[in-house]
């Protein structure tokens, strides 16, 4: 279990997550991941990174089962910062992030790629926030980047996914291509942006973030508060108490199951 970088051209810094078997990650995972996109973004050498994945998903979001063995709360506020990190590493990093996204991209996978600066997907990938099924709340700031604002509500009710491709029709994939392209599709798109001029580059960074409409750390710990409030309920611990059983859309219960 990994977070790993690597320089495969000049300017670029590949951050891959290797979680198996799905990608969901514990609270240290989370922590490890922005540690990694932040560092990167400081590297004067760096002028984009990539965010990838390998196996069978880009992400599968919180590792449910770390919190269904916390007899506590702990590991539940553990994952909660860890995430809002990993989220806020993505948006604030010094310079454009592109996600290289395959199979699926669940919950806390949302929050990763709605923040960063541009999506590069396989055909294969889909989109979504089971959260309802899972009981917890979340990332809707994130799917809201994504998506209309009308979609975004369907599709966190209902726990369902957007394909890739529906994704690029509403101008938040900049391309679509085959699983096995996905990696070269994405470094291309980072070369054409590593190829301008460093400082102007992190100058366009941190303009955009300043007039991005909504600020999303604070946003997304707003959300937070009501998994809090959910948890305190007995809610929260009841569906999550359920998960892994015949819940929620197939695709999100398949594909998010792990031991």
């Amino acid at each position: 279990m990994t977070v790993s970088t690597a320089s495969p051209r000049t300017g670029i810094r590949v951050v891959t997550v290797d979680f198996p078997p799905v990608n969901a990650l514990p609270a240290q995972g989370w922590y490890d991941l922005a540690d990694a996109v932040r560092a990167a973004g400081r590297d004067p050498d760096v002028r984009c990174v990539v965010l990838a994945a390998e196996g069978r998903g880009f992400n599968a979001g919180v590792d449910i089962k770390e919190v269904q063995r916390d007899t506590g709360h702990r590991v539940l506020l553990d994952v909660n910062r860890g995430c809002a990190e990993a989220f806020a590493a993505v948006h604030e990093c010094e310079v454009p992030v592109v996600a290289a996204v395959h199979g699926f991209c669940l919950g806390g996978g949302i929050g990763l790629v709605g923040n960063a600066d541009a999506i590069v997907a396989s055909q294969d990938a889909v989109f979504g926030l089971p959260e309802l099924d899972r009981g917890a709340l979340g990332a809707a700031t994130h799917l809201a980047r994504l998506v209309p604002r009308h979609l975004m509500r369907a599709l966190y009710y209902t726990s369902r996914t957007a394909t890739a491709a529906e994704l690029q029709a509403h101008g938040s994939v900049w391309r679509t291509v085959p699983r096995g392209e996905l990696l070269s599709a994405a470094l291309e798109l980072a070369q054409e942006i590593a190829r301008k001029d460093g400082t102007l580059l992190r100058l366009a960074k941190a303009a955009i973030n300043g007039i991005d409409p909504v600020d999303v750390r604070r946003s997304y710990r707003f959300e937070q508060g009501f998994t809090f409030e959910a948890e305190l309920s007995g809610a929260g611990g009841r569906v999550r108490g359920r998960f892994g059983g015949d819940h929620g859309p197939a695709d999100a219960r398949e594909e998010a199951r792990h031991e």
